[in-house]
């Protein structure tokens, strides 16, 4: 079964300040106003298979809906609640596949790459997946962990909750691809802080400023965080999927509707800009051609198979097989446990 932290085992990590070298850091702004436009994570693909019906990460974004960043409950109405996490972002590299020229150094950056291995323990370390995220004033970041990789499931072929409800089941470790997570932080936004349970998501609640040209690198596919809420200014507007967020030049961004009508105006010190960078983690070469040769990959068949022979062992379920989007909701509520409690 998966080693979570625990009261007795602190997730390992190490945070990196600074980062970067200064004209380095000036350049990861750079490519975000090269990128000109950045759209919401809600345009992301939905499931096909299984849960139609459920955002990409409904597993989180019912858990913020219903507790809040902080388990508490939350003030927000529903409507206002989903807009305040449907922050932009866009990829910057995924696999060979570099969509913002420019990037290249940042994506086998020789410190990441060091501290990668120092963190996860294992010996190579292969460079995966680059993306950005922009918050706006108003917004933060539900409580959740990051979408896991198996060998033959990964978020281009499976439902994302549905890597994250196998990650946290136990049931598929020997499949499991281990990711180290870097998120770094580029901007001078005072607000947005990285929250984290070291300890697992019944110990304390961490945080990290998001500080300019300051990183954290951990295991964010087991260790449950979040971000806290961007400084807000007096008017939060609507923030609907289809909305964008474009660079206009002179340090100043166009929050736009879905229509394309302007709806706010930032500059950037209105706004967090982190960057996160994401490597699997082999143990040696052997288990990279395992992983690379495709055979012995799952499938979304026995995935489903196996989850749910666990419900019946668990008594959870003991009727046929329940449609496509019940059938998901069990799951997540079964294998997913949220923290439930604020920081000391």
């Amino acid at each position: 079964m998966s080693q979570w932290p625990s009261d007795n085992m602190r997730a390992s990590y190490q945070a990196m300040k600074p980062f970067m070298t200064s004209v380095e850091a000036e350049r990861m702004l750079r490519i975000a106003e090269e990128r000109g436009v950045f759209r919401t994570y809600a345009e992301e693909a939905l499931n096909e298979g299984i849960g139609e019906a459920l955002p990409q990460r409904f597993d989180a974004a019912f858990n913020y809906i219903q507790h809040g960043i902080d388990g508490l409950g939350n003030s927000d109405d529903v409507r206002t609640a989903a807009q305040r996490t449907n922050y932009f972002r866009e990829t910057y590299a995924y696999g060979t596949d570099i969509q913002a020229p420019g990037v290249e150094p940042f994506f086998t950056h020789p410190d990441l790459l060091r501290v990668a291995s120092e963190v996860t323990g294992r010996a190579l370390v292969v460079p995966a997946i680059v993306y950005a995220n922009i918050l706006t004033p108003g917004q933060e970041l539900a409580i959740h962990t990051d979408v896991p990789e198996f060998r033959g499931a990964d978020r281009k072929r499976m439902p994302q909750w549905l890597l994250v409800t196998m990650l946290h089941s136990g049931l598929f470790d020997d499949y499991r691809i281990p990711i180290a997570t870097c998120v770094s932080w580029f901007g001078a936004n005072p607000g947005g802080a990285f929250a984290y349970y070291p300890e697992g998501g019944q110990g304390p609640r961490e945080s990290m400023a998001a500080t300019h040209n300051t990183a954290i690198l951990i295991d964010t596919d087991k260790v449950f965080h979040g971000v806290e809420r961007v400084t807000p200014k007096s008017h939060f507007p609507e923030i609907d999927k289809g909305a964008t967020l474009t660079f206009e030049g002179d340090g100043h961004w166009s929050l736009a509707d879905p229509k394309g009508v302007e709806v706010a105006r930032y500059d950037w010190s209105d706004l967090r800009y982190s960057i996160s960078w994401k490597a699997y983690c082999f143990q040696d070469e052997s288990e990279e051609a395992t992983w690379a040769s495709k055979s012995d990959d799952l499938t979304l068949a026995l995935i489903l198979d196996v989850l749910e022979r666990e419900l019946r062992h668990r008594g959870v379920l003991s009727t046929s097989r329940p449609e496509p989007t019940t059938f998901a909701q069990l799951l997540v509520d079964t294998f997913i446990r949220f923290p439930t409690k604020k920081s000391a």
